[in-house]
């Protein structure tokens, strides 16, 4: 049963939105202000957190900072209504997804679900878990990435961009073809949501230059190949 970590300062939020989630057997816990809430990540395993963006102590932007110091347990972020640089400024932080104030359960529900979902999926690929590239180690299996040897810790969203883009590395995806793959089709196209990932990643894929941008096309992973196996 996935047990999710809500961060709130709503005293009126908590108890209803862990009620409704338990319908979808998923356990709700929930902290009002930021230090108790990563407390209680750093003491008990936890499968996805949901921060608002609006907190006593930190905001939600620092607090996702914070944890993604630690952490690339899944994040969704409730933006205060729905100020698109809310959802930038969550998304270039490491945030998996936005949901605006005010939402329906339902759907905060199932933006979780879609992500703990993509989380336990095997990525769609070859046969070969482990894909060894110039400079770059993708092991599906182990959700690992070696960059010249280095571990880079990535989000999931960040892991599963990677994997989609070496599948096969050369080919050419769309922003929409992206976001269909990672997010769900259900979910909001918001393209500008893919450049920001993209962003991320190419930075912690430094000094390495293989995510390549083709205007008006889309990205793609130009790396040499170094071989590889099961």
């Amino acid at each position: 049963m996935p047990r999710i970590l809500l961060i709130d300062d709503d005293e009126h939020l908590a108890a209803p939105l862990a009620s409704y989630f338990a319908r979808f057997d998923c356990v709700l816990d929930s902290a009002s202000r930021p230090s108790e809430g990563l407390a209680r990540l750093r003491s008990q395993p936890y499968d996805a957190a949901i921060l608002d963006v609006m907190l006593p102590e930190m905001d939600g932007f620092a607090l996702c900072r914070e944890i993604r110091k630690e952490s690339d347990i899944p994040i969704v972020m409730l933006t205060a209504r729905g100020d698109v640089m809310d959802r930038v400024v969550g998304l270039e932080l490491g945030a998996d997804d936005y949901l605006p104030k005010p939402f329906e359960p339902r759907e905060l529900v199932a933006r979780v679900q879609t992500i703990l979902r993509r989380q336990r999926a095997a990525p769609v690929t070859t046969p070969a878990q482990r894909r060894e590239f110039e400079g770059l180690v993708i092991d599906l299996d182990r959700r690992e990435v070696l960059r010249q040897g280095e571990r880079v810790e990535l989000t999931g969203t960040e892991f599963e961009l990677l994997a989609l883009l070496a599948d096969p590395p050369g080919k050419v995806w769309s922003r929409d073809d992206i976001l269909n793959r990672l997010r769900g089709h259900e979910a909001e196209l918001y393209t500008r949501a893919v450049d920001i990932v993209v962003s991320r990643l190419r930075k912690k894929l430094e000094p390495l230059d293989c995510i390549k941008t083709l205007r008006n096309a889309g990205y793609m992973l130009a790396v040499g190949k170094g071989g590889g196996g099961p």
